[in-house]
């Protein structure tokens, strides 16, 4: 049965039941009339949720920290919702025009519509439709809900004379249920106008960059016309057919009275005038003169895409996340993220392989300021055996999608110092740490290896050996006497702190060793496992809030189209440590970097030259793997957490080598300064005299 023989069938059905019409009853069998009957037309005591609480598909806006500056936007269809009320009024009479001039008069069927379509599609080559505004709205929003299964969106637009039957219930009852103004709101914020643009906010920014309404009467005819014909939009289609169509629907606003003849010939007689706006759509359409931000809106996916609030899978998130119409306030800071961007260059540029990902993290909060790194976010080729230079969608600075991150060398021994605290040894332990100190855990072959035991070695003797405490042996970054230290506390417990702190294992082999080789792991306290800039600098962070970790979160706020704040948006944060343990590892931090303990025990460190260009309170820690292959840099103040790591993520055995350090502070400490450049001056909380003198019993007060 083709389309058009069913359209005639249905306009017959609707004339003889409506209106009375001889002509039909004529025309159609009298069993088929009369079976229809009155009570098959009734309207619906009940309407679906797709009518009643419209859901129709919206993309979703991710901003900036200040809920204004846009970095993307996600959806399949490109709308948003806007009460009605702010839709210019001529758009509105524009459209009641186009679609249904008798709308204000009917109660959601047109009977004279049915009657005038039946006459003119008996005549051949004809075919007019009888849907009214309110049946073309409720097909759309059954079409468009994604509550709805595939078969039954299927079904509401099926070419049977029982879907245009059952429209026209939905529609009686929903005349019944809610205002005229309201389902012409609906209709305009549901409808297609071309161009990619569903719902009139997207077609007026698509087509003229303005808001719906600042509308002019020749805009708003053009766009009430493409309704009918989408495919004519003049943007990518026939400009010539989408005049017609404009000159159509002033012609009719002048038959309803809803302007002057003059009024329309004035439209009729101007340009099209168009202004085209395309609205970005996933990470890749970041803008342009801010590339950087991929690699945090990236990130942002794969937070989002972990999130049960939003969906039973990936895919069921992915959809919620493009058809919701959430507005999501990221916790990205277009300012610290450009000084990043900028200090991360200095570090190395973009012109050679190895790379600096660095991030940027608020204390007590997790929020991530800043993920930069000296890479163009893209999907361009990249020359052979450089999967990640000059051009990159994996994510170097957060691990994952196959980056299961770097070494941090020597930032590990936090753990330790954490470990040696919270079982009740005091900051002033001491040892006489040798220059090779021979321990029980047992390793392979190796320059670490003495006859099969971990043996590992002061970088330094002059500057390293002797009695050292934590104070000057995390300053000067001692490696026997860390080796020692774990000893005493076991290195599972070791272990267990880093994890505690946010450090997830991606690499399968240090998965594994956590899980079942920990207590001899004696070697992590050096940093081998791999991890990331976003871990380390959320871990350092849990130190300067006095033990509370909250997990790095992209986000500030997630609000639906109504305006509701979700909870999957609030930070997600939890004392992990006793306050004063986290307030003496923060005393012990401030010797490597140049600043003073509360109890002036520092004595020497790494980068001594960070904190004199800060001139604020700052702590941190400096690593380098074995034989230099990464070098990585952590500082932090109340306020703010910082970590850089240089490493080359697509061939390990390229070392950066020592000298990459010295940049990686000062780029560290410019970061720093300029973000809290308008911030106050915020001293660590001193530890307390037993922890930092007195052997206890372990310290969980917390």
């Amino acid at each position: 049965m083709n389309r058009a023989y069913l359209d005639k069938l249905f306009t017959v059905v609707l004339a003889g039941v409506l209106a009375g019409l001889a002509l039909a009853a004529a025309a159609l069998p009298a069993a088929l009339v009369l079976g229809l009957g009155v009570k098959n037309l009734m309207p619906y005591t009940v309407l679906p949720e797709a009518l009643k609480t419209p859901q129709p598909a919206q993309r979703s806006n991710l901003y900036a920290n200040d809920g204004r500056t846009l970095i993307t936007s996600f959806y399949v269809e490109d709308r948003v919702d806007v009460p009605v009320g702010e839709v210019a009024p001529v758009m509105r009479d524009a459209i009641v025009a186009a679609e249904d001039v008798r709308f204000y008069e009917h109660h959601g069927v047109d009977v004279r519509g049915v009657a005038r379509a039946f006459t003119a599609n008996r005549r051949e080559g004809t075919r007019q439709g009888a849907s009214t505004l309110t049946m073309q709205y409720v097909r759309n929003a059954l079409a468009g809900d994604p509550r709805l299964t595939e078969e039954q969106r299927a079904a509401a637009t099926e070419i049977t004379v029982g879907r245009k039957i059952r429209e026209m219930r939905y529609a009686l009852t929903l005349e019944r249920q809610i205002g005229k103004d309201e389902i012409l709101g609906r209709y305009l914020n549901i409808a297609y106008f071309g161009a990619g643009a569903y719902g009139i906010a997207a077609a007026s920014k698509r087509y003229f960059s303005t808001t719906p309404d600042r509308l002019t009467l020749a805009q708003a005819a053009l766009l009430a016309g493409l309704v009918r014909s989408p495919a004519d939009d003049p943007i990518n289609g026939d400009a010539d057919a989408a005049r017609q169509r404009r000159a159509y629907v002033l012609d009719r606003m002048v038959e309803t009275g809803r302007v002057s003849a003059a009024d329309a010939e004035a439209a009729k007689a101007t340009d099209l005038a168009l202004k085209p706006n395309t609205t970005p759509n996933d990470c890749a359409a970041v803008p342009a003169d801010h590339n950087d931000w991929g690699f945090f809106c990236d990130w942002f996916t794969q937070w989002w895409n972990a999130q049960p609030a939003f969906g039973e899978n990936v895919d069921e998130r992915q959809r919620t996340l493009r058809r919701g119409g959430w507005k999501i306030v990221s916790s990205l800071d277009p300012d610290v993220q450009a000084k990043a961007s900028e200090q991360v260059r200095e570090i190395y540029p973009e012109t050679i392989a190895r790379a600096a990902p660095t991030a940027v993290v608020q204390p007590g909060t997790g929020r991530v300021l800043a993920m930069a790194v000296n890479r163009t976010y893209g999907t361009t080729a990249n020359p052979d055996g450089q999967q990640n230079y000059p051009n990159t969608v994996n994510q170097l600075v957060a691990g994952g999608g196959g980056i299961t991150g770097y070494q941090a060398g020597s930032t590990f021994k936090l753990f330790a110092l954490l470990a040696a605290l919270e079982s009740g040894l005091p900051l002033d332990t001491e040892f006489d740490a040798p220059r090779v100190y021979v321990t029980q855990y047992p390793v392979g072959a190796g320059p670490a290896s003495c006859g099969g035991r971990w043996c590992p070695e002061n970088a330094n003797t002059y500057w390293m050996d002797g009695d050292r405490d934590m104070w000057d042996a995390f300053g000067r970054s001692v490696n026997t006497y860390f080796a020692w230290l774990t000893e005493r506390v076991g290195a599972d417990r070791v272990v267990e702190m880093a994890q505690r702190l946010g450090i997830v294992f991606r690499a399968p082999a240090d998965a594994e060793m956590a899980r079942e080789g920990a207590k001899s792991w004696g070697p992590f306290t050096l940093g081998v496992s791999a991890t990331t800039p976003l871990d380390l600098a959320g871990a350092y962070a849990a130190v300067a809030a006095e033990g509370t970790w909250c997990r790095p979160t992209p986000v500030t706020s997630i609000t639906d189209p109504g305006g509701r704040t979700v909870a999957a948006g609030n930070t997600d944060c939890r004392q992990v440590l006793d306050t004063e343990v986290a307030r003496a590892a923060a005393d012990a931090s401030r010797c490597p970097v140049g600043d003073q303990s509360m109890y002036r025990r520092c004595d020497g460190g790494t980068a001594e030259e960070l904190a004199p260009g800060l001139r604020r309170p700052v702590a941190g820690k400096t690593g380098s793997s074995e034989r230099n292959a990464t070098e990585t840099v952590v500082a932090f103040t109340p306020q703010l957490a910082v970590a850089t790591i240089a490493a080359n993520p697509d061939d390990p055995r390229d070392a950066v080598g020592g000298g990459v350090q010295k940049r990686q502070i000062e780029a560290v400490g410019r970061i720093l300064a300029w973000s809290l450049r308008d911030e106050p001056v915020r001293d660590f909380v001193p530890p307390g005299q037993a922890v930092a003198f007195q052997h206890t019993s372990p310290r969980t007060g917390n």
